[in-house]
């Protein structure tokens, strides 16, 4: 009797672990699509024939099916319509999918699920994130038939590729009703405000966004990352595309480059305004690699034999800039940081003093570490910047704004009233 009950009780354990660990395997399957993602930083021009064409060569080539979706713009059908005759230049047969605003509600027609499950590839235009989401969720969350043959159609190998929009669908969570970056660095985010779920493409482990250099978006993406626990963050710019392929290796492709966000190492104190220490910041430019899974960062091809000598710097003297927010700043000070014979550089965040918390404002604080690089780029002049420490911390910022004059400072508002 009781060997019988101990068989039992053996049996009873290896079938769950055989079921556990099928269960494994089929979740690592599903886990790993075969198919390629192109993440593009909103403002993709008609002329960008690398990024176009590269979608259409993944989703099949000449003739490729493609599936276009327009529903983060307010006129869905406009958009969907536009972008599918803009892949049709390069070589597609793309067709734009009714949903979206002021269309009927298709995201569960079977007939259309199955051409998109059968298609090569599909395209998200830009516009607002969350319509994207609406329209292929259902209200409890589930997903609509039409989310589940992208993912079929991905899994097999296909391509979905999004541009602003269809960018911050990407990742697990993205950003929804995000107010201007210096806000969301001193009022953080809150899940089902600043930031909501994505779609989730390219796995739970990267958080995507866009916009990135023009707009300063990449200190938004920090506080994100904290709220979230991610370790890895990409940000694109405007006509430039991440392309992520199978494997896991990331190139960046077009106009400008993408800034790699490394935040295994970071910390950060509790019980005040917003701050953080040891962020690893990578600038990866046009042609550049960098492979999820290993870490590793490969220059592009002009740049290859184009690394930069510390004793050899270009640059003199101290590092700052004013805006560190402004259009392209980040990198400018990136490029002089690994070029110079400083170690440090520093960047400034203030707003009006109309805003919200206008006495705070923050410090960037770029240094060059042992493991940072650079290389340039004979043709171009263009850099690729690898793995310099990023620290910010919050800093005050003396309100009411002073008027410097005769060697000393006076009530700006006096002086002004005095002159008037």
């Amino acid at each position: 009797m009781f060997y019988r009950v101990f068989r039992d009780a053996v049996l009873l354990i290896a079938l769950l672990a055989s079921a556990q660990s099928h269960a494994a395997q089929v979740q690592a399957q599903v886990a790993a699509p075969k198919g390629t993602l192109v993440i593009i930083g909103g403002g993709l021009r008609g002329d960008n024939a690398a990024v176009w064409s590269r979608i259409v060569q993944l989703a099949g080539g000449e003739g490729a099916r493609i599936a276009v979706f327009g529903a983060a713009s307010y006129n869905a059908a406009k958009a969907g319509d536009v972008n599918a005759a803009r892949l049709n230049q390069y070589g597609a047969k793309a067709f734009a999918v009714p949903i979206g605003r002021g269309l009927p509600d298709t995201a569960d027609d079977p007939e259309l699920a199955d051409a998109i499950r059968k298609a090569g590839g599909a395209y998200f235009a830009g516009g607002d994130q969350a319509r994207i989401t609406r329209a292929l969720r259902r209200p409890d969350g589930s997903n609509t038939k039409v989310l589940d043959a992208l993912w079929e159609m991905y899994r097999r190998g296909g391509v979905i590729a999004g541009t602003s929009a269809g960018a911050a669908i990407m990742s697990s969570t993205m950003f929804y009703r995000a107010d201007t970056v210096l806000s969301t660095l001193r009022q953080g985010v809150e899940e089902g405000n600043e930031i909501a779920p994505g779609l989730g493409f390219i796995g739970d482990d990267v958080f995507v966004d866009q916009h990135l250099l023009i707009r300063g978006r990449f200190a938004r993406m920090l506080p994100a990352m904290l709220k979230k626990g991610y370790k890895l963050g990409l940000g694109i710019d405007e006509n430039t595309a991440m392309v992520v392929g199978a494997d896991r290796e990331v190139e960046v492709l077009g106009y400008r480059g993408a800034l790699l966000l490394d935040m295994t190492e970071a910390s950060t104190q509790d019980g005040g305004e917003f701050n953080v220490s040891n962020v690893k910041l990578s600038y990866l430019d046009n042609g550049d690699r960098f492979n999820l899974a290993s870490g590793a960062i490969t220059p592009g091809r002009d740049k290859a034999d184009g690394k930069l000598n510390p004793s050899r710097p270009y640059y003199k003297g101290p590092l700052f800039t004013a805006d560190i927010l402004a259009n392209s700043a980040v990198t400018d000070l990136m490029a002089r940081l690994i070029d110079s014979d400083q170690l440090d550089a520093i960047g400034v965040a203030m707003s009006s003093p109309f805003d919200k918390k206008s006495d705070l404002g923050f410090e960037f604080r770029l240094s060059r570490v042992q493991e940072s690089v650079g290389y340039q780029s004979p043709l171009t002049d263009a850099y690729s910047i690898y793995k310099l420490r990023l620290d910010i911390r919050p800093i005050a910022v003396r309100q009411p704004m002073y008027q410097y004059r005769n060697g000393s400072s006076q009530d700006y508002n006096a002086a002004q009233s005095n002159a008037r």
